[in-house]
């Protein structure tokens, strides 16, 4: 009962302000009927959305694969990377100047790299943007975490004679879960915005990113929004999930906080 209050108070708020912004968006346009909007009325994007639905539905297969492999692979070298540069002097030296330089370049300037190096139909290409875009906030994030440990801790753990890897393992990673969850759920948007705009540069025709661009220029605005929602529900979805595993992961986290 105490569960289902709670979840009831935590989206209420969010699915009322949802009801009012759509309802006062189709309202709007209702009332003002502009000549040529490019902004349809949710109705219209609904409609779209049950009328391709085989379309949108094959589209966000595609897109969502390559969504959820580069998320998974960039967040594994991100996390990775962070544990490197907390441990060896060396590697900090050299991956953080690196990482940085890298996120600086944007997507328009990757994009076309790795279609030619991958090849333009493979899903590597957009995948590769999707890790690059991922990794950042991941590897600083967690690096962050891994390094704001208490000094008193390391000493204890060192007057125990605990080495390098298990203080890493007993003290540093625990200190830094709640760090990289946070770059998690902000990793979880920027994937989508990767793989979709990677897609205006190559790979399949059936994805997203061909389906947005193309309905955008035969000027069929509810068909582009309506693959837009469906990226949308992606990122909304992967959201979720990095919240669940947060909450299953770190339980002593959320006990320490109510507490509070």
């Amino acid at each position: 009962m105490n569960t289902a209050r709670s979840l009831g108070r935590a989206w209420l708020p969010p699915v009322v302000a949802a009801a009012v912004m759509f309802g006062g968006w189709e309202l709007l346009l209702a009332l003002i009927r502009p000549d040529g909007f490019v902004l349809p009325p949710p109705s219209s994007i609904v409609g779209a959305v049950v009328e391709k639905f085989d379309v949108i539905v094959t589209a966000t297969g595609v897109t969502g694969f390559i969504i959820v492999t580069g998320l998974i692979a960039g967040v594994a070298v991100g996390a990775l990377a962070a544990v490197l540069v907390t441990a060896f002097r060396a590697a900090n030296e050299t991956l953080t100047p690196l990482a940085v330089a890298v996120n600086a370049v944007p997507i328009i300037a990757l994009a076309p790299i790795f279609n030619a190096w991958f090849g333009i139909l493979s899903p590597r290409s957009n995948q590769a943007v999707v890790v690059v875009l991922v990794f950042f906030p991941v590897f600083i994030n967690t690096a962050r975490g891994l390094g704001q440990v208490e000094p008193s801790q390391i000493e204890l753990m060192e007057s125990y004679g605990a080495g390098k890897w298990r203080i890493m393992r007993e003290v540093r990673i625990p200190n830094a879960m709640p760090y990289f969850f946070t770059a998690l759920k902000l990793a979880t948007s920027l994937a989508v915005i990767a793989a979709i705009v990677a897609e205006y540069f190559g790979g399949r025709q059936d994805a997203l990113g061909n389906l947005i661009t193309n309905s955008a220029g035969l000027t069929r605005y509810d068909d582009a929004w309506a693959a837009v929602l469906a990226g949308s529900l992606v990122g909304i979805c992967l959201y979720a999930i990095a919240v669940a595993l947060e909450r299953l992961i770190m339980p002593w986290y959320f006990a320490m906080r109510k507490a509070a």
